[in-house]
């Protein structure tokens, strides 16, 4: 049996990393610049880390949610105090998908509505309701197309009111920061005012925080730097810093009923001891003010790269758009340089290392792209 071939790959295979550095199957040693798609947060195998997950397995790996699990209950309090969301209740699940699935179910459960509103170049997830909440046709099938999806353009605050003025809209859903659109962030502005219209006529504001979440931005969620709190509040990614964990936080309006939402493999034993390693990491090696403080080394130093269209994006979580297309830059840094990094479309690179990034990481990235000549 092969296996399908739906990933392009590049010939490398990473057998083993520590904090920012990858190591392949020939020895070769890269910098982390994309984390995983932003998944790792807190640098690949922490001290703290393995020995949380080690200890866990050798108690109890597994069980279902038909019993008390009283990590899960940890990692709740913990989240809340973190991230400044003590008040609010978390459902837990694997994915970041699975994650707005649940929160895009639970905000039509809740005001008995059908429609959503998504933003142009908005990513959410690949199965069926985040999908079709994705601005990509191309991954989205004719199954998918059945659900009442209105895509606004990209933080239009007029075309959004007009909208849900139409009525039947049990939800607006947007990113933190917009990834894989491009690294945009809604201006504060934006969002204070997209509250207020949600909160106005009744339909629930879902904070995608999956890639721009746990820190990445500077804050622990990117949308508290323009000092709102959502209805529901999505997370996955640097939650569980490789282990498959996602979560949903609920704000106090909402009512739970049995059966409401559900998940065999979410919250069990071994996801929540990562999770819980996790946000320990985060809180003692003080990596919210680290992505805070290098992020905005990189944002400057970056500013003097030629070629350079706009730098965007905040904390660790930045884009570098060029005026040139980027697909021969990467091999470049790839190959020649040793450094993983993402990409938006065909112009913009996308940076998501490890929030413990030092400047001096920085530098080197830097250096490596003021090298190259295209």
């Amino acid at each position: 049996m092969n296996l399908f071939d739906v990933y392009p790959l590049f010939d490398i295979e990473p057998v083993k990393a520590v904090g920012s550095r990858i190591l392949d199957s020939e020895g070769k040693q890269y910098l982390d610049f994309y984390g995983g798609h932003a998944v790792i947060s807190i640098g690949h195998s922490h001290p703290h880390y393995v020995k949380t997950i080690t200890d866990q397995l050798n108690k109890i790996a597994f069980y279902s949610n038909s019993v008390v699990i009283s990590l899960q209950q940890e990692v709740a309090e913990k989240l809340g105090r973190l991230s400044g969301y003590p008040d609010y209740s978390l459902f837990l699940c694997n994915s970041g998908a699975e994650a707005n699935e649940n929160a895009l179910k639970l905000a039509s459960f809740s005001n008995k509505r059908s429609k959503v509103i998504a933003y142009k170049h908005a990513f959410h997830g690949r199965t069926s309701g985040t999908v079709a909440c994705t601005d990509n046709p191309s991954i989205i099938s004719p199954f998918n197309a059945n659900h009442k999806v209105d895509f606004i353009e990209r933080f239009n605050l007029e075309a959004t009111r007009i909208s849900i003025e139409k009525g039947d809209v049990a939800a607006v859903i947007i990113e933190g920061i917009q990834g894989v659109g491009g690294i945009y962030t809604p201006e504060p502005a934006f969002l204070q005012e997209l509250q207020n219209l949600c909160r106005q006529y009744g339909t629930f504001l879902i904070l995608d925080e999956i890639q721009s979440g746990y820190g990445r931005s500077g804050k622990f969620f990117a949308h508290q730097h323009a000092g709102i709190k959502p209805d529901i509040i999505t997370v996955a990614k640097g939650m569980g810093n490789g282990f498959p964990i996602g979560g949903v936080l609920i704000s106090p309006e909402f009512v739970a009923w049995h059966g409401m939402l559900g998940t065999t493999f979410g919250g069990n034993h071994l996801a929540c001891a990562a999770a819980k390693a996790v946000l320990d990491v985060i809180e003692e090696d003080n990596l919210i003010e680290n992505a805070a403080t290098v992020g905005e080394y990189l944002i400057e130093r970056s500013k003097t790269l030629n070629g350079l269209k706009e730098v965007r994006g905040m904390g660790l979580m930045v884009g570098l758009e060029f005026d040139f297309d980027i697909t021969q830059l990467r091999k470049e840094l790839l190959f020649t340089h040793k450094i993983f990094t993402g990409y938006s479309g065909k112009n913009t690179l996308r940076l998501l290392p490890p929030l413990g990034i030092t400047k001096k990481d920085v530098d080197e990235l830097i250096d490596a792209l003021e090298a190259i000549h295209l």
